[in-house]
């Protein structure tokens, strides 16, 4: 290697360290043997220790066995696999402090004139993930409690009730009975988009391949639809959770018969990077658009409000953007982009 090259060698390595010197992650450079050559200031600092105390250690003796043997597992599996990269989760252990969990990637680099071969890897705090992470679960776990309560300690009175209703209608004929069936209906209304609501928060786990334009057809089979029409326009298939996406559909064609009334026509067609279910009906005011996605939100006085926030919450689930707008014909026109395209 001649000097020019040994000098601009030296300027991009000075290059790099600045770089890495900015970084929020602890970064370190090892060779075969384990020895540390270089750690970036953010690495001493999470360690606790000055650099010059890591440098020419063995990486493993800063770590448990636990994390080394860890470390080992991963790289045989990149040497078996073919894999350049390979990470772990572990608990970073400062030398004075709590133990904090944290994520290292890691993988092989050609270090000094020589070409002999090191590792390089990166080292991240992960406890503000695991923190959200734990929130989530509590939070998951809450819903799940509060969807049983609804269900158990609301749907079974319910049911007596009903049960109680067609026995007295086979004792007297009253217009008042007729009341009561319609409040009984409203509150099993109530019941079920409650129970949708809470379990719609969490994330889609798997998805299929889902042809837009058959689900539409059979979520309006399963929707009364009165006089409306439907133009199933949508060429795309999808991937979704199959029984979500007919959850977001329905409330969709449910909330375009009930405020456009029973003739109004109902269009689903493709985006570039999604779909859009669209109406002809009175469509939504610009000044109202940010809050019909609230829980509760209706001004329809026999609507239970949670329709389109259950829509919201399943494009959520899938990691898909929805918007309203006006359509062509004037009505409400709700796109969902992000979506996952065949």
């Amino acid at each position: 290697m001649g000097d020019r090259d040994r000098e601009r060698r030296a300027r991009d390595l000075r290059r790099y360290e600045t770089i890495l010197e900015s970084l929020d992650d602890a970064v370190y450079a090892i060779r075969p043997d384990g020895t540390i050559v270089y750690v970036n200031e953010r690495y001493a600092e999470m360690k606790g220790v000055d650099r010059d105390e890591l440098l020419g250690t063995d990486i493993y003796d800063w770590v448990s066995e636990e994390t080394a043997e860890r470390a080992r597992r991963e790289r045989a599996a990149m040497r078996e696999e073919g894999r350049d990269a390979g990470s772990i989760e572990y608990e970073f252990e400062p030398v004075d402090g709590e133990p904090f969990p944290a994520e290292m990637r890691f993988g092989p680099t050609e270090l000094g004139d020589d070409g002999e071969l090191g590792r390089v890897g990166v080292i991240r705090d992960v406890s503000e993930r695991r923190r959200r992470e734990r929130e989530l679960e509590r939070q998951n776990e809450r819903l799940e409690e509060f969807a049983s309560i609804v269900s158990h300690d609301l749907r079974n009175p319910l049911d007596v009730a009903q049960g109680r209703l067609e026995l007295a209608r086979e004792e007297v004929e009253s217009p008042h009975l007729d009341a009561v069936a319609r409040a009984h209906e409203r509150m099993a209304t109530l019941i079920d988009d409650l129970l949708t609501l809470a379990r719609e928060g969490v994330d889609v786990e798997s998805t299929e391949a889902v042809d837009l334009t058959a689900v539409t057809r059979e979520c309006w089979r399963g929707v009364d639809t009165a006089d409306a029409t439907l133009n199933a326009a949508a060429s795309l298939t999808v991937r979704a959770d199959r029984s979500r996406l007919k959850q977001l559909l329905e409330n969709l064609i449910r909330n375009a018969v009930e405020h456009g009334g029973e003739a109004v026509a109902v269009t689903v067609g493709d985006l570039d990077d999604g779909f859009y279910v669209a109406d002809d009906g009175p469509g939504i005011p610009e000044g109202e658009r940010d809050a019909i996605f609230e829980a509760g939100h209706t001004t329809d006085p026999n609507g239970t409000g949670f329709g389109l926030a259950i829509v919201e919450r399943v494009a959520e689930a899938h990691g898909w953007t929805v918007s309203v707008a006006a359509s062509d014909a004037g009505g409400a026109r709700f796109e969902f982009t992000g979506v996952d395209v065949e």
